[in-house]
Order: structure tokens, then C-alpha cells, then sequence
């Protein structure tokens, strides 16, 4: 197995501020900068290039999740990435509209998989063992983690189909029992593979997990452990996933396409505290009517999520998911969320079981 412990300390060692100015000056570059932000810098009121600290970012404004949909995700990275780009277009679920697109380079890809390869073994999961990995595939990034797994962490992945966006087109049609029979489709093809095959782990969403545990109780229990990400977990849920695991390993966190975060321990029953994958994604915690204020330790408020690659940068992604900061003390060189769920739910925007 890789080490990958050395590039986790050094990520964290940085300085945020630094980082900025590393990042904004490379997109910026007009030789070899991104040509999606060089052809937006004409319309700013301001030299990026000026750009000095993090709490700088506001001036770019929410990030144009509009744009995100309809440009050429290449468009996205700079020019010192030589072309022509060779890879996967990874794409969003689509849960209030059409799908953002971004493409990840080679060392994005490499930065993700170091960061699930350090945070499973510090999460307890044993290297060399069998997982189910019952996720989005098709162009969902989350479907990648499979290949993270078995190229990090010598593991053997099982996996089955999974298209989100099917049952949200039924939710959103008000067809309950075609969504619910999906959802029993997938339930299905995991029960078969737990039935027959030595599976020691899971890789699934709270909501599909929520689902087999409710089918399928005795095929839970035997599990050794459970790692679910998605967008929406609640402690009720949480507990009821210890219950049915029969003391196995439990871990929730929150990701999206965008960015990934690690699960802290949680040491209050009624919270489920994450930090981000640092300095390449932040998160605020901001007041609903003022994206540009941070609200207290404690206090609730719109997720703000800010992407800074070498080569993706995407300031002040406005989320659709409400979280709780929480404070990470001097553990942590950026704040974590907790308890993330959407903003609101809606038939034209529902979360089905992504």
C-alpha cells in the first residue's frame, strides 16, 4: 500500500492565504491561466491578480452554477495543462437541474484517491478486504472510489448499477411507486451479492443503506463495517445504521462532486461533524440572507463551498444543503460543518437516495 501520510501533512501545513495566491495567480496567468477565467476577468471590477487572502474570494461572487452546465469543462483548467485534455467528464446529480460538469486532472484524481486512502485507514477499515460499492456510477465522481480502493487499499470491489437521477425524475413526477420499485431494484441486486459473496464492507448513500438495513436486516449484521456519503444523514439515522451493523464500523460523511470531507469522530450523539478536504476545498457555514457573512460556532446556516486546485477553481459554490459550523479547534487549520441536509425539499428538487 502507498503512504500517502507525507502529502496529507503537507496539504494541511499550508497556508491558507498562500494558497489562494498560489492558486488565483496560476487561473489567472494571462500566458497560461484558464480560459474561462481569463475571459471573466474582463468583466471584474478588479485585477485578480490582486487577489491576497482567502476572505478575498467574496469579491468573485457566487460561482455561476449556470456556467457550470453549459461550458466545456476544459475551459475550467489552465493552459499550462497541455492539451488536447485526455480523461473522464465528471458530472453532478442533477438534483435541481441540469448536471454541472468539471474535469479532473490526473493529479486531481491523485489528490482524492490519497486523501480516502488516509482517511479509511485512520477511520479503522482493514486493508486487503472485500467492499460492496453500491453508488452512483456512469459519470458520477463517486463512482470512481471503487478503483481508489483496490489501487490504494488492496481491496476487492463489488459493485452494482446505480442511476440517481431515475428516481428523481419519478419523485419529480410524483410517481412514488416507480421510484420505490427502483429503489428495490437496487436493494436487490446488493441483497444477491451479500448473499453469496464474502463481503466485509459497504460503500453506499445513508438513504440506499437506510433502505437495505430496513429489507434486509441479517445481511447488515453481518457486515464489519458501513461508509456512507452522500449529502443528507440525520443522528437519527446515524443511530438506527449503529443498531443495524451489530457493532460493526460505522462512518458518515458529506461529499458532493465538487468536494470531498473527512468524517471527525463523533463524540455527541446529536452531531455528525466533517472537515474538508484542505486547502483544495473549503467550507463556510453562511447566513441564508447574506452568502458573504460566517455565522457562529454553533449556529446553522447555507453550506458555502470554495474549490481551489492547481488546476479547478471554483470560489463560493452556494450549496443546496444546510449544516451547522462546528469548530475544529487546533486540531484542524479550517473549520468543519455538521449535520448537513438540504436547504429545503421540494418535488422539482427532491434527494431521492443520492
Amino acid at each position: 500500500m502507498k503512504n500517502v501520510t507525507p502529502l496529507i501533512e503537507e496539504w494541511l501545513s499550508q497556508d491558507i492565504d498562500e494558497w489562494t495566491r498560489r492558486v488565483v495567480r496560476r487561473h489567472f496567468d494571462p500566458e497560461t491561466g484558464s480560459p474561462y477565467w481569463l475571459e471573466r476577468a474582463a468583466e471584474l471590477a478588479f485585477d485578480p491578480r490582486d487577489i491576497t487572502r482567502y476572505e478575498d474570494l467574496t469579491r468573485f461572487g457566487p460561482m455561476s452554477l449556470g456556467d457550470l452546465r453549459t461550458l466545456d469543462p476544459a475551459d475550467l483548467v489552465p493552459l499550462a495543462v497541455p492539451r488536447p485534455l485526455v480523461g473522464r467528464i465528471w458530472e453532478s446529480g442533477g438534483t435541481t437541474g441540469s448536471p454541472c460538469r468539471v474535469y479532473y486532472t490526473e493529479p486531481m484524481l491523485e489528490q482524492r484517491a490519497a486523501w480516502r486512502r488516509w482517511v479509511i485507514e485512520k477511520e479503522g477499515f482493514e486493508p486487503g478486504r472485500s467492499w460492496l460499492q453500491a453508488s452512483p456510477t456512469g459519470p458520477h465522481l463517486m463512482g470512481h472510489g471503487a478503483w481508489d480502493l483496490v489501487d490504494l487499499y488492496d481491496a476487492r470491489v463489488y459493485g452494482i448499477d446505480f442511476d440517481p437521477r431515475w428516481v428523481k425524475r419519478m419523485l419529480r413526477a410524483g410517481r412514488l411507486k416507480d421510484a420505490q420499485e427502483y429503489t428495490d431494484h437496487l436493494v436487490g441486486q446488493m441483497s444477491a451479492i451479500l448473499e453469496t459473496q464474502p463481503v466485509d464492507y459497504i460503500v453506499t448513500t445513508p438513504a440506499l443503506f437506510q433502505a437495505l438495513a430496513k429489507s434486509r436486516p441479517d445481511q447488515v449484521a453481518r457486515l464489519k463495517g458501513a461508509r456512507l456519503s452522500g449529502t443528507h444523514a440525520t443522528p437519527a439515522m446515524r443511530r438506527s445504521f449503529l443498531e443495524a451493523l451489530d457493532g460493526g464500523l460505522l462512518v458518515v460523511t458529506y461529499n458532493n462532486t465538487f468536494g470531498n470531507t473527512v468524517a471527525l469522530p463523533v463524540e455527541q450523539d446529536d452531531l455528525i461533524p466533517c472537515v474538508p478536504n484542505y486547502p483544495q476545498v473549503t467550507m463556510a457555514v453562511v447566513d441564508r440572507d447574506d452568502w458573504t457573512r460566517t455565522v457562529g460556532y454553533g449556529e446553522h446556516g447555507q453550506v458555502r463551498l470554495t474549490v481551489m486546485h492547481d488546476d479547478l477553481f471554483l470560489p463560493n459554490i452556494l450549496e443546496r444543503d444546510l449544516a451547522m459550523r462546528f469548530d475544529t479547534g487546533s486540531e484542524w487549520p479550517c473549520d468543519g460543518v455538521a449535520n448537513a441536509r438540504p436547504l429545503q425539499v421540494v418535488r422539482t428538487a427532491p434527494e431521492g437516495i443520492y
